[in-house]
C-alpha cells in the first residue's frame, strides 16, 4: 500500500504543478495583451496585477519543487519501528501517511490521510512506536500499527 500512497502524493504533485504552469501562461498572455493597450493608469494597475499573480505562482512553483525533494526522501523499502517521513500508521482515530499534505487516498474501503510532517497530528506521532499512546484534540489515541 506504500507504494501506491507515494504514487498518489507524486500524482498530486505533479496535477498541481500543471495547474500552475497552465496558470502561468494564461497571465503570460494576460500580460501581452495588456501591453498592447495604451488606457494609461487603466494599463498600468492591470499589468501590475499581472505581475503580482506571476509572482504568487513564482511562490507556489518553488513550493512544488521543495515538495518534490520531500518526495525524493522518502525511502518505504525499509520498515522502521518508529514513525518517521514515510511511515504508514494506523491509530485507533485514523491511518496516517507522512509524506506530504495530499489528502485522503482510499484503497479497498481503508482511508489514509496523506500528511506533513509539519502537520500537528504529525508531530505527535514522530519517533513513536507501535502501542504508545498520544492525546489529540483533547482526546486519547493508540498507535496500533507502523510500516
Amino acid at each position: 500500500m506504500k507504494k501506491a500512497l507515494l504514487e498518489f502524493c507524486w500524482n498530486y504533485v505533479n496535477e498541481r504543478s500543471e495547474r500552475l504552469k497552465k496558470q502561468s501562461g494564461e497571465l503570460q498572455e494576460s500580460l501581452g495583451s495588456e501591453t498592447k493597450s495604451s488606457a494609461g493608469d487603466k494599463h498600468e494597475t492591470g499589468r501590475a496585477m499581472v505581475q503580482l499573480e506571476q509572482e504568487k505562482l513564482g511562490q507556489q512553483l518553488q513550493e512544488i519543487d521543495t515538495t518534490r525533494g520531500i518526495l525524493r526522501k522518502i525511502n518505504i523499502d525499509g520498515s522502521s519501528e518508529k514513525i518517521r517521513l514515510g511511515s504508514l500508521v494506523q491509530t485507533s482515530m485514523a491511518h496516517y501517511f507522512l509524506a506530504i499534505s495530499a489528502g485522503a487516498f482510499t484503497q479497498n474501503n481503508t482511508v489514509v490521510y496523506c500528511i506533513s510532517t509539519n502537520a500537528p497530528i504529525a508531530k505527535l506521532l514522530l519517533g513513536k512506536e507501535k502501542g504508545k499512546r498520544f492525546t489529540f484534540n483533547g482526546k486519547q489515541h493508540e498507535i496500533l500499527e507502523v510500516d
